[in-house]
């Protein structure tokens, strides 16, 4: 019969000693996060109609731009701003293979053994 006052009971959540204003204090951070993403899509969208001159000019001011945005949403909506130098540590490992294998795969692409045929 406890355990089912302690399920029902709202107080017995993890979260109940917090107070209103460190509830508020939350709430706003995620709304000006969630501004901010906002406000990365208008820039993401704006810069799609402005003709840099190169295609791929255009298409790293999109990453850049999602990047940004990306680090929003993982640092704060995942909690990474807030977790153990650990987790920066896996996270940067997977950085770092990540980019090595795209550069792998670029390099890959680029060295065509001789007399092969493309189509």
């Amino acid at each position: 019969m406890d355990d089912d006052k302690k399920i029902m009971n709202p107080q017995s959540t993890a979260h109940a000693h917090e107070s209103p204003a460190e509830f508020a204090h939350h709430v706003r951070r995620y709304l000006f996060v969630f501004y901010a993403l906002l406000f990365g899509t208008l820039v993401t969208v704006g810069a799609s109609y402005i003709p840099f001159g190169n295609r791929e000019v255009n298409i790293g001011v999109a990453l850049f731009i999602a990047i940004g945005k990306a680090s929003l949403v993982a640092c704060y909506f995942m909690h990474l701003i807030s977790e153990r130098k650990m987790i920066y540590g896996i996270m940067g490992f997977t950085a770092f293979f990540f980019v090595g294998l795209m550069f792998l795969t670029l390099g890959a692409y680029a060295d065509f053994p001789p007399l092969t045929i493309t189509h």
